[in-house]
Parts: C-alpha cells; structure tokens; sequence
C-alpha cells in the first residue's frame, strides 16, 4: 500500500520560508499574491495490505519523527 503524507504549518505559527518564497515570486513578476506557505510531502510505500493498520503505522511515523506536532498539521492518505 501506498501513502502521501502532506505536513503544514498551523494557522499562526510564523512561516519565514513561505515569506521568502512569495517574496521571490513577486521580484519574478507574480502578482497577486497574498501568500506563501510552504510544507512537507512524504511519498511512503508499505508493505501492509490492512487498510486501518497502515493508517494506524503511518499515524504513528507522523506523531513520532515526521510532523512536529506542535507547530504542524498532517493528513494521510491512503492509495490503494
């Protein structure tokens, strides 16, 4: 089985990457931008055919070691 896990930034947490990126954007020619915040995409691929076990493994790679969890959000999806 396959997943994406996609790790955002919270609301109100300060984002300096995503500002230098809109930043860069705007001194490119981009306009209208309002702004930029930027995440993590992990592409994971399991062994587990266990649709609720591998949710439950990738849940716990993300509480451990890939999202911190104070100041960032994940969603897993499953692909089957």
């Amino acid at each position: 089985m396959k997943a994406k896990v996609i790790v955002t930034l919270k609301n109100g947490v300060l984002d300096p990457q995503g500002k230098a990126i809109k930043g860069s954007l705007d001194a490119l020619g981009f306009a209208g931008l309002n702004s930029v915040r930027q995440g993590k995409i992990f592409d994971i691929n399991l062994d587990e055919t266990d649709k609720e076990k591998a949710n439950a493994k990738i849940k716990d790679m993300c509480e451990k070691l890939l999202a911190n969890t104070v100041i960032e959000n994940y969603t897993i999806q499953l692909i089957e």
